[in-house]
């Protein structure tokens, strides 16, 4: 009997060492699933940023490379361009090719809000504005408006101040006084 008590508190040590390095294992591999549980960007707003790294001539090279479908020329040239590791250039390079992304310069920071309303912005694609009141409809279809724009003239229109949603809308638009009245005239109450 006296020869098994060595075994056995050796084996009772063992065990004890097992339960300990499988119990240490489990909270690393918990902390590790907690720690990378943050959630991944979104692929078309990785593309977005991606895509504001890149000068124009960098942007015009890096599709061209994901035209010709080279995709490793494509990612030594992201990563070589912004410099970003090897895993974030494959990254970005493939939310480019799945949402490309026109290119867009840097712009300078607003100063003040109500600039908007002196200076009309013309953004890069055509607004349309469209109001109708039973078989009377009219559209107004503009490059310097957007819906915070268009938001403002409905609002001064319900508000009742019609010549000024009107003088808003010519601002925006190139439409006449007379055709902005009838539109804003058309709008729902």
């Amino acid at each position: 009997m006296e020869s098994l008590v060595i075994p056995v508190i050796i084996l009772a040590v063992v065990a004890a060492v097992v339960a300990l390095a499988a119990r240490s294992i489990s909270r690393r591999q918990a902390a590790a699933r907690t720690a990378g549980s943050a959630p991944a960007p979104d692929a078309s707003e990785l593309a977005r940023l991606a895509a504001a790294r890149l000068s124009a001539e960098q942007h015009q090279r890096l599709y061209a490379l994901i035209a010709q479908g080279q995709a490793m020329a494509a990612i030594k040239f992201y990563y070589e361009s912004t410099g970003e590791g090897l895993r974030a250039s494959r990254d970005a390079v493939g939310a480019l090719a799945a949402h490309p992304q026109p290119y867009r310069a840097p712009q300078a920071p607003a100063a003040d809000v109500d600039a908007d309303d002196d200076t009309p912005q013309r953004f890069p694609y055509r607004y349309r504005a469209i109001a109708s009141k039973g078989d009377v409809t009219r559209e107004v279809s503009s490059n310097m408006l957007n819906d915070e724009i268009y938001g403002r003239i409905r609002t001064l229109a319900r508000s009742g101040d019609i010549e000024g949603a009107a003088t808003a809308l010519t601002k925006h638009s190139d439409i006449s006084l007379k055709q902005a009245r009838e539109f804003i005239a058309l709008l729902d109450d």
